[in-house]
């Protein structure tokens, strides 16, 4: 398995805005700044990010982005769902989606689940305040 491009992003973008979580607020054009990212890409990201419940957008003067939740309390899993949407390996995972050509004589469909939630579960064990370090300890 690999992550996007964006969801790679959106995990960058959301490491500089937990470093600077106690302090002032700060704007997408700073985080693309503080990354290297164009500022298009986190302008799309910030709106994904916002939407996904991760990022607060506050307006007028002082305004800026700010985390909607502490930095320990969102996750690796949290930050690609927000941006894929839910963590599925195959195109039959997610409940409900039937355009798997092997539907109905698979037989290893029905552990896609358990591989998921395994998938799920690695990556929520990576809080953002790991991600946020600058160095790996």
């Amino acid at each position: 398995m690999r992550l996007s491009s964006m969801a790679d992003y959106a995990v960058v973008t959301m490491s500089a805005a937990a470093r600077h979580c106690g302090g002032l607020r700060v704007s997408a054009a700073e985080l693309a700044a503080e990354t290297g990212l164009p500022a298009p890409t986190v302008q799309k990201l910030v709106s994904l990010l916002t939407r996904g419940g991760l990022l607060r957008s506050v307006r007028g003067a002082g305004g800026g982005l700010q985390l909607a939740r502490p930095a320990a309390a969102i996750t690796l899993a949290d930050i690609v769902e927000a941006v894929e949407g839910p963590i599925a390996l195959t195109s039959c995972a997610p409940r409900g989606k039937h355009d798997c050509a092997l539907e109905g004589t698979c037989t290893v469909q029905p552990h896609w689940a358990q591989v998921n939630d395994a998938m799920r579960g690695a990556l929520a064990g990576i809080a953002l305040t790991q991600l946020a370090q600058r160095e790996v300890l």
